[in-house]
């Protein structure tokens, strides 16, 4: 998007390794060029040397929250989301229930029509905010629900943080949609955030206290799998037993984690989804998660998903290329963001679909945007979703 060598994969990496030399200081040059980094991992799929970027530029992020002062207003800003609110789902309810009453009781349509966030340069990012929910998935923690027919597996699933205020229906439809394949599925009630968000901004060892809690509360004999719906968390689970390489009560209870932790397509693939005699009649086009194609090599499950209700799949053109949401990217480095987002608003519209599906929330937004932004008469949804309604009409 910029050109720029110090922005590129290998530029960073230089850079990242004069620091590691001692030629190179900690210092806002380098703290730009870091933060403008997505974190897509594309670089690593496109690399033929097989360099892990990922890990490199999620070390660095945590050297640089360690020996690097921002700003006031961003260190504050910063610790109360990392530290606080994700940390904690009873503070992130509280705080999510604030949002709910701004965005519902009139009081985000007064300020918009003040012109006071065009002033303050928030006008974006308030258009970016997702939507919170009237009930939580955090309401169903602690519950079971039955396998439909035939029992064939149990499952932890991980209802997640933002997903839980704001996508809480799809949490429920992924229930529905797994009860239906006949999965028992569990909501473990002391799960937590999954620590994605707080890897990628470098709060590392954060993000190793919210793995520990996870393992302890999902990791159980019973348990066939450990399922998530969205990419971001998955990777995230995936990583654990990187993150907790060092940590000799967990090391191994973390591969154990690892090895049970799945995706929802592909968990649904590998199990086998129960046929359909209903079809979806809709041109369908696919956009590919960064964390789901590039950081877990997974494809062509959604596809299989999307072509086993019958949907006419249009194929996206650079559907692996990402979306400009990327965590909390859209919000800190929101211009960016949005000329991202525009490249690939313009590959949709030459898809002609009804319906643009992802499997992950942060895109589910991002894309969201792009369809007001344009005025486009589609839909962006879950593939989960997508499911949960073709079996409705079964």
């Amino acid at each position: 998007m910029l050109g720029l060598e110090a922005d590129s994969p290998r530029g960073r990496i230089y850079q990242i390794l004069q620091v590691d030399q001692g030629n190179l200081a900690i210092a806002d040059s380098l703290v730009t060029h870091i933060d403008r980094c997505l974190g897509c991992l594309a670089c690593q799929t496109a690399c033929p040397s097989g360099v892990n970027y990922g890990q490199i530029i999620e070390r660095t992020r945590s050297e640089i929250e360690q020996n690097y002062r921002r700003p006031l207003l961003a260190r504050v800003v910063r610790r109360l989301s990392y530290r606080y609110a994700l940390k904690n789902f009873n503070t992130l309810s509280f705080m999510a229930g604030l949002l709910h009453f701004y965005q519902h009781s009139g009081l985000q349509k007064l300020v918009r029509s003040t012109g006071m966030l065009k002033s303050l340069g928030a006008e974006k990012a308030d258009a970016l905010l997702p939507c919170i929910d009237d009930r939580f998935s955090f309401a169903d923690l602690g519950k079971t629900f039955p396998a439909e027919g035939e029992p064939r597996a149990k499952v932890a699933l991980l209802v997640g943080c933002i997903a839980s205020v704001s996508f809480a229906e799809l949490n429920r439809a992924t229930i529905r949609v797994l009860q239906r394949n006949g999965v028992t599925v569990y909501l473990p009630p002391e799960q937590n955030c999954c620590g994605a968000l707080h890897t990628h901004a470098g709060f590392r060892d954060d993000a190793r206290d919210l793995a520990r809690k996870n393992i302890d509360a999902m990791l159980a004999p019973d348990i066939d799998a450990i399922v998530t719906n969205a990419a971001g968390c998955g990777s995230a689970m995936k990583e654990y037993a990187d993150l907790l390489a060092n940590d000799s009560r967990y090391a191994e209870k973390a591969r154990a984690f690892v090895a049970k932790t799945r995706d929802i397509n592909e968990f649904l693939v590998e199990l086998g989804p129960r046929a359909l005699t209903h079809k979806l009649k809709a041109r369908v086009t696919y956009q590919d998660p960064c964390h789901l194609a590039h950081a877990q090599k997974i494809r062509s499950a959604p596809r299989e998903l999307l072509n086993s209700i019958g949907a006419e799949l249009v194929e996206l053109p650079h559907s692996d290329y990402c979306c400009g949401s990327a965590g909390t990217y859209n919000i800190v480095e929101t211009d960016l963001s949005m000329k991202i987002l525009e490249s690939k608003m313009d590959d949709v519209n030459t898809t002609g679909a009804d319906i643009i599906a992802t499997a992950n929330v942060g895109c589910m937004l991002q894309l969201r945007a792009g369809v007001e932004q344009r005025g486009l008469k589609m839909r962006v949804a879950h593939v989960v979703e997508l499911l949960d309604e073709a079996y409705k009409s079964d």
